[in-house]
């Protein structure tokens, strides 16, 4: 199930606001410029399918939201207990970073926490299969894939050469265990 829950960046212990329905997420996630919805899609997808079979099920809402955002380039990534070199992949996402464009992900099996720190708060929003988030370029953000991790998502690029953190140098990301 979807939630965001909501911290001061000095109290990661105290919720402002915690709420699993979706309307409640995408209003406040909203107001820091963050794009929230459920896709309800007929697609049925194996954990095991390939990334062709999971780009070519979602074509036409990939077409839809890369028309969209003006993206150039989707693909999959999977995080799984087996992935070689899972906990380096897992701890480069866990320090806080920004980019150079928004950060759009669907949730296609499992789940994971996008984590934004804006304006002395902390966005703690876990994402499940079916949930689309868009964190805006140049938003403070971390994300963690859990222990042990379980997720594929799409990935929507507009510069092709991909995913580039810019890490930030601030270590609240450790103050802040997912919720």
């Amino acid at each position: 199930m979807s939630r965001l829950t909501i911290y001061g960046d000095d109290a990661p212990h105290i919720a402002v606001l915690r709420t699993e329905d979706p309307d409640t997420i995408a209003r406040e996630l909203s107001a820091i410029a963050v794009r929230f919805e459920r896709w309800h899609s007929p697609v049925e997808l194996s954990p095991d399918d390939d990334a062709e079979v999971i780009l070519q099920a979602y074509k036409p809402y990939l077409d839809r939201l890369m028309g969209e955002s003006g993206a150039g380039t989707a693909d999959v990534i999977r995080l799984r207990p087996d992935t070689p070199n899972r906990d380096a992949l897992r701890t480069k996402f866990l320090s806080e970073h920004t980019h150079t464009e928004d950060e759009v992900r669907f949730f296609v099996h499992g789940k994971g926490n996008f984590v934004m720190h804006v304006d002395g708060r902390i966005y703690d929003t876990q994402c499940t299969a079916g949930d689309l988030i868009s964190v805006p370029n140049g938003t403070p953000h971390w994300f963690d894939a859990g222990e042990p991790p379980f997720v594929t998502a799409l990935r929507v690029f507009t510069d092709t050469t991909g995913w580039i953190a810019h890490y930030t140098g601030d270590t609240v990301a450790e103050r802040f265990p997912v919720s």
